[in-house]
C-alpha cells in the first residue's frame, strides 16, 4: 500500500493499514527465531503427516493472466475473475477505525489467496453505500484515476454490488469490477477437491452469476402477440425468446441438476450418520474462522494428514476421523469449513448438507486464532453463521489456538473474557492434554448402571463397554468378569442376561 488508503474521503486512517504486508516467509523466520514456554511442549516433529495434498497445490502455482472463472455454460459475458493486479474499496460505515483496518486487511487475504497482486486500498467514510455506485458518484472518477495511475485490470469491493452497481461501476471505471461475495466463491472454487465440494460451489457460483448475466442491451428482442393481444399481428412477432433468457432457463436447469446430485451425495452422508448413531459413537466438530488452525487441530489429535496451509480456506471438504478419549471411549472428530466475516448467503445454501454436521454434532470445539488483531470478532462472526445452520444450542467449547504467536497480555484478557475456555497450540503440542481432558468431560455420558458377570466366552460385550460405556469396577473371577459399568441402554439390553440383580 503506498497511498493513503482512505483517500476517497478525504482524511487519514491509521498508519497500520499503510504498512499492509504479509510476507509468509518473514512469519516462518519468525517461528524458527521464536521460543519461550509453550514450546518446550513441542512434540515429534511432522505432526500435520506428509502433506501431499499441499505438496500438490504448491506445485500448480496460479499462472499470471489466467482465470479461474466459472465454466461457461452459455455465450453471455460473465463477471470473469480474472484476479491479477487489484485494486481494494471499502466503504466505512459503522465501528472503528481499527474495525475498518481490519476488515480490508482480510479483504487483502482473501485476494492474495486468490491469486492477486494487491496495489491500493481505498477506504471512503459513509453512513451507507450509495446504491448506484457504492462509493458515491463523486468518488468514483478519483477511483478511475487511481486504477489509471496503478494499471490495475481488477477492483474488488469489499461488500456485496448489486448488478446495478456492477454495471454502473465498470462502465465508469473500465475494468472488471467484483464483490466479496464473488472473490469468496472464486477461492471456494480452487480450492474444492472433491465431487460433492466442486457440486456445491457451483451451486453456489450459479446462483450468484443468474441475477447478473450481461447482454441485455442490443441483443433485448421480445415474442410480440398477436392482434387478438393487442400486438402486431402476423409478421410482426419478433424472434422470441432473447439470449439472455435463454442462458437463465439453462442455468435454472443446471441448477435443478446440481440440487438433484446433492440430495443424492447427502444420502450417503446419512447412511454414515445413522451408523455413528446406532453404535452410540458421540460425533465433536471443529469449528471456527478461516485459517484459525482447524485442520493442525485435527491432525495433532487423530493423526489425520489433512492438508495445512497458511492460507485463507484451505481446506473445504469436511473429514471425520475416529479417536478416543482418555479412558478409551471412541468418538468423532469431524473438521469442517471455515467461516468469514459475511459468509454468502449462497455459499451457505449451499454447503448447508455439509454444515448439518455441525448442528447434529454433540459438542462444537470452537478454535479461535489467539493471535489475530481481534480473535473476539471472530467468535461473533462463526457465533451469526452458527445461529443461521441452527447450530447455535449445541455445547460449545471454546479452544485459543496459536497460543505460540499470540501477546501474552491479549491471552490473559482472552482468559478473562472466556475463563472456561482452552489455551492450545496446534503448532508446537501445548495444552492439547487438557483440550482432551476437557472434551472427554463435555462429551454425553452413558446413563445406566449394569452389575454383572461376563463370561470369558463374550469379550464382544466387554469390547463394546470399553468402546462406549465406562467402566467402573472389574474383578476377573473363575466363572467369567464381574463389571460395574454405565452403558447405554441398548447395551444394558444386551447384557441383561448376565446381570447379577437380575439373579
Amino acid at each position: 500500500m503506498t497511498a493513503d488508503p482512505r483517500s476517497l474521503a478525504g482524511e487519514p486512517l491509521d498508519d497500520d493499514f499503510d504498512d499492509l504486508d504479509f510476507d509468509e516467509a518473514d512469519a516462518d523466520d519468525e517461528l524458527d527465531a521464536w521460543s519461550d514456554p509453550w514450546a518446550e511442549d513441542d512434540p515429534e516433529a511432522g505432526a500435520d503427516g506428509d502433506q501431499l495434498d499441499l505438496l500438490d497445490r504448491l506445485s500448480l502455482k496460479r499462472v499470471a493472466g489466467m482465470s479461474t472463472e466459472l465454466a461457461d455454460i452459455s455465450e453471455v459475458e460473465y463477471r470473469q475473475l480474472r484476479l491479477e493486479r487489484v485494486v481494494l474499496v471499502g466503504v466505512w460505515t459503522s465501528g472503528t477505525a481499527t474495525d475498518a483496518d481490519n476488515s480490508m486487511n482480510e479483504l487483502k487475504l482473501l485476494a492474495e489467496t486468490a491469486g492477486s497482486q494487491v496495489l491500493e486500498g481505498l477506504i471512503q467514510r459513509r453512513n451507507q453505500p450509495d446504491p448506484a455506485t457504492f462509493v458515491g458518484r463523486g468518488k468514483v472518477d478519483e477511483l478511475r484515476q487511481v486504477v489509471i495511475a496503478t494499471g490495475a485490470d481488477t477492483v474488488i469491493c469489499d461488500g456485496e454490488l448489486s448488478p446495478a452497481q456492477l454495471r454502473n461501476l465498470e462502465d465508469r471505471i473500465g475494468v472488471k469490477v467484483i464483490d466479496r461475495t464473488a472473490l469468496i466463491l472464486d477461492i471456494f472454487a480452487q480450492h474444492a477437491k472433491s465431487a460433492e465440494g466442486k457440486a456445491q460451489v457451483e451451486l453456489a457460483q450459479l446462483q450468484y452469476l443468474k441475477q447478473r448475466l450481461r447482454g441485455w442491451g442490443e441483443s433485448l428482442s421480445r415474442q410480440v402477440g398477436g392482434r387478438a393481444a393487442g400486438g402486431a399481428g402476423i409478421g410482426g412477432r419478433g424472434p422470441g425468446e432473447t439470449k439472455i433468457e435463454t442462458d437463465r432457463r439453462r442455468i435454472n436447469t443446471r441448477i435443478s441438476q446440481l440440487r438433484a446430485k446433492l440430495r443424492d451425495l447427502d444420502s450417503t452422508r446419512q447412511t454414515k450418520r445413522a451408523e455413528r448413531t446406532r453404535h452410540r459413537v458421540p460425533s465433536v466438530a471443529i469449528v471456527g474462522y478461516t485459517n484459525a488452525g482447524k485442520s493442525s487441530l485435527l491432525n495433532r489429535l487423530t493423526d489425520a494428514g489433512v492438508l495445512v496451509e497458511n492460507a485463507l480456506f484451505a481446506t473445504l471438504d469436511p473429514t471425520t476421523r475416529r479417536t478416543e478419549t482418555p479412558d478409551g471411549r471412541h468418538y468423532t472428530l469431524t473438521d469442517t469449513v471455515g467461516f468469514v466475516r459475511h459468509l454468502p448467503h449462497d455459499l451457505v445454501e449451499a454447503f448447508a448438507s455439509t454444515l448439518e454436521e455441525t448442528a447434529l454434532a454433540d459438542l462444537l470445539v470452537h478454535v479461535v486464532d489467539a493471535a489475530d488483531p481481534d480473535p473476539l470478532g471472530q467468535i461473533r462472526a462463526v457465533r451469526e453463521v452458527l445461529a443461521s445452520i441452527n447450530a447455535g444450542e449445541v455445547p460449545e467449547l471454546i479452544v485459543f489456538n496459536k497460543a505460540d504467536l499470540a501477546d501474552a497480555d491479549q491471552l490473559t484478557m482472552l482468559r478473562s473474557q472466556h475463563p472456561d475456555a482452552v489455551v492450545v497450540s496446534a503448532r508446537t503440542g501445548a495444552g492439547l492434554a487438557g483440550l482432551r481432558t476437557r472434551i472427554d468431560a463435555m462429551l454425553p455420558h452413558p446413563e445406566v448402571e449394569v452389575r454383572a458377570l461376563v463370561p470369558y466366552g463374550r469379550g464382544d460385550l466387554l469390547n463394546r463397554i470399553h468402546q462406549s460405556g465406562e467402566f467402573i469396577t472389574t474383578e476377573h473371577t473363575a466363572d467369567g468378569t464381574r463389571i460395574v459399568a454405565l452403558v447405554h441402554p441398548d447395551l444394558a439390553g444386551a447384557l441383561a442376561p448376565y446381570n447379577e440383580d437380575a439373579e
